[in-house]
């Protein structure tokens, strides 16, 4: 049996309080692609690990252009999928 580490899911308050940054900053980095985020009513959610790539200056890959994702995949799927949702 093996143990999967499952990453932290933030909402969007939780991230700008990790990142350290006002609201409209971290609203702009997910409107400009340097965060992916989804979407999930009035807020976002982020895995903390992509808010540890943002910090260590990774270039982020754009929704639809992860080699990962399949033609069949959203971004938002691939994301529900490393939390373990799907």
């Amino acid at each position: 049996m093996s143990i999967v580490k499952k990453d932290v899911v933030l909402k969007t308050d939780e991230a700008i309080r990790y990142l350290k940054i006002s609201k409209p900053t971290f609203l702009k980095y997910v409107h400009m692609g340097r965060i992916n985020a989804i979407k999930a009513g009035k807020g976002w959610r982020i895995l903390q690990s992509e808010l540890n790539r943002f910090l260590t200056g990774k270039v982020a890959q754009l929704n639809g252009e992860d080699p990962g994702l399949t033609s069949q995949q959203t971004p938002g799927e691939e994301f529900l999928r490393k939390v373990g949702i799907l």
